[in-house]
């Protein structure tokens, strides 16, 4: 009976001890200067895609978030782990009532928030803007251990991260085996209504593509800093023609004007098409996410590519 009740009386203290340092006192360095959190955040509004992802990623559903580039909702990948969760901002607008209304404890925002709306969010509650370096191939899983961090949860999301730094190694060796190297050669594109635009090879997708073993080109037309290109016209499409295009659209506009394009010339002389190598893939996800969840889907979508490749 002792042992039984020493047992529970461990247990207990253990318990309490974890949950002591799931709360404990944190400070985080960020853009904008120090940010110290004291106990555990319930009420978190996610003002950037990274952060929804990162917080649903270790266990936290937020309160509030941003809807989707292209769409008035979270990315549909995301959409069930989330369903209550209300919509408080754009890519472009945040809605500084509708955040004040959901009396969050802790509002997690992209790297790029500037500062002037910056303070406006930290007198509503302690805002979070990750101090990383933009368009780096780590670039979002800093941002997520930032947001972990803030979060209590550091230890849960570096596991989450090496579990999918072992599965790119896994496909990169698989490409290593199955492609030869001059066969590797792939670009990123998202299609508009205004044309394709070519994605840098600096952003969260790219990287990912290059760390599964692909060699990620932008044609040379992608200005340093920027996300992507502007608007291709038929006529330059030849530029993104590399072994393997992947092809994102956002929306039902974007997936017509892809349908459209695909009749003409200009897209069938293309040597990607004429080898069925014109992979298409979640604009939602692959453009416009980020965060370890979005990055799962993304290997996923290799590893089925790599099996379409293969029979």
């Amino acid at each position: 009976m002792f042992v039984t009740r020493t047992l529970r009386a461990l247990v207990m203290f253990a318990g309490l001890l974890a949950a002591q340092a799931h709360a404990g006192e944190r400070t985080l360095e960020t853009r904008y200067g120090p940010l110290t959190l004291n106990g555990e955040v319930k009420r978190v509004v996610t003002l950037y895609e990274g952060a929804l992802d990162s917080s649903v990623a270790v266990g936290i559903t937020p309160v509030g978030a941003v809807a989707t580039r292209g769409g008035d909702g979270v990315a549909g990948y995301i959409q069930q782990q989330v369903e209550n969760v209300a919509m408080v901002a754009t890519t472009r607008e945040t809605n500084l009532e509708a955040v004040i209304a959901l009396q969050p404890d802790l509002i997690l925002a992209s790297s790029t928030l500037p500062e002037e709306q910056y303070r406006l969010l930290s007198a509503v509650a302690p805002t979070l803007v990750p101090d990383v370096e933009y368009y780096q191939p780590d670039t979002w899983k800093n941002e997520a251990l930032a947001y972990a961090r803030a979060l209590g949860r550091e230890a849960r999301m570096k596991r989450v991260l090496a579990g999918l730094d072992e599965r790119a190694e896994g496909l990169q060796q698989r490409v290593q085996r199955q492609l030869p190297e001059q066969d590797r050669q792939a670009v990123l594109a998202r299609w508009m209504p205004q044309g394709a635009l070519m994605m840098s090879t600096r952003l969260f997708s790219t990287s990912l593509l290059a760390a599964a073993g692909f060699d990620v080109q932008d044609g040379g037309i992608v200005k340093a800093g920027r996300p992507h290109s502007s608007p291709l016209s038929l006529e330059n499409l030849s530029l993104m023609d590399e072994d393997w295009i992947f092809m994102a659209t956002l929306n039902e506009d974007g997936r017509a004007a892809m349908a459209a394009a695909e009749s003409s010339p200009a897209f069938a002389r293309l040597s990607a098409v004429a080898r069925n190598r014109v992979m298409p893939v979640d604009g939602q996800v692959w453009t416009s996410a980020s965060g370890p969840l979005a990055a799962g889907v993304i290997l996923d979508d290799i590893e089925r590519i790599l099996e379409q490749a293969e029979n």
